[in-house]
């Protein structure tokens, strides 16, 4: 049998594999002057935290050059020996996001084939042993074992079943 009985990993993109808050902050304070800090928008999903939010996402090679969330490499190197590794992204809504995201993935994570990828609309549909994400719509609706990344929409919620992580190095000592 062998690797056919490795447990499914789900894992996110934005918020957990890609830190696109630092980009968020960036843009804001270019276009209006406004620095931020995680305290004026804790709580606050990131459209509603950042007026242009949804204008940046829709622009042609917003998702290309992102930052790789820090540790997210060594560790889903070691995870992807050990599971099944899935990265799963809503990818659909943005007509240019789809291919940057490919693109992403290919340079900052070349050891993930384009066989691990799963890009969609809804991650409901897709079934799995492990899912770590950011959003709590993705989370709620899954039936395993679910690892919440804090980001700052997330950050105020205390009461919630799913194992919440700061950081990579926290996911590593969990499920390796």
């Amino acid at each position: 049998m062998g690797s056919s009985m490795k447990e499914i990993l789900l894992v996110d993109m934005d918020g957990v594999l890609v830190d696109i808050y630092t980009t968020f902050f960036k843009l804001h304070e270019q276009e209006t002057g406004q620095k931020l800090n995680l305290k004026d928008i804790a709580g606050l999903l990131e459209e509603e935290a950042f007026k242009n939010q949804r204008k940046w996402v829709s622009l042609p090679g917003f998702f290309r050059d992102l930052p790789v969330m820090p540790g997210s490499r060594e560790a889903l190197h070691k995870l992807n020996d050990r599971y099944k590794v899935i990265v799963v992204s809503l990818a659909t809504e943005f007509p240019f996001c789809l291919t940057d995201k490919q693109l992403w993935m290919h340079d900052n994570f070349p050891f993930i084939s384009w066989k691990q990828l799963v890009f969609c609309g809804d991650k409901n549909i897709v079934k799995a042993d492990i899912m770590i994400d950011d959003h709590f719509k993705n989370l709620d609706h899954f039936d395993g074992l679910t690892i919440l990344f804090t980001q700052p929409h997330n950050m105020l919620i205390k009461d919630t079943r799913h194992k919440r992580v700061d950081s990579w190095e926290e996911i590593e000592k969990l499920l390796i």
